[in-house]
């Protein structure tokens, strides 16, 4: 069954946003290596437990904000469903490459929400 795979946190100052949760819920963030500036983020449960992961980077515009992503066995068939059943995809497809694929969508309720598929392959 899919399930919250990963959430992506954008900022307007990432080192200001990765100061603030490390100090608020001592999430481990750490920069990914790159051509661009994103963090991997590590939590843990009340029991010290390993919890969702996440993802922090620059916003890309005012109204992004902390999008759940649902893992799925394929984006492409997650998308063509959200359309029969009455939502929207607003990111078609995009390969994050050496990880997976994405596509960002609106439930019929005005909820933003990702669909993420890993492929090591993704190009």
């Amino acid at each position: 069954m899919p399930t919250i795979a990963h959430f992506d946190l954008p900022a307007d100052d990432p080192e200001r946003a990765k100061k603030f949760y490390s100090e608020l819920f001592d999430w481990k963030i750490e920069k990914v290596e790159g051509p661009f500036e994103y963090y991997f983020i590590e939590t843990t449960d009340l029991e010290g437990n390993p919890g969702l992961g996440g993802g922090m980077g620059q916003r890309g515009s005012p109204e992004q904000r902390i999008t759940n992503f649902v893992g799925v066995t394929s984006v492409d068939e997650y998308c063509d469903r959200v359309k029969e059943l009455g939502g929207t995809v607003l990111q078609t497809k995009m390969p994050v490459p050496g990880w997976g694929y994405l596509a960002v969508c609106i439930d019929t309720e005005g909820n933003t929400f990702g669909l993420w598929e890993v492929n090591e392959n993704a190009k």
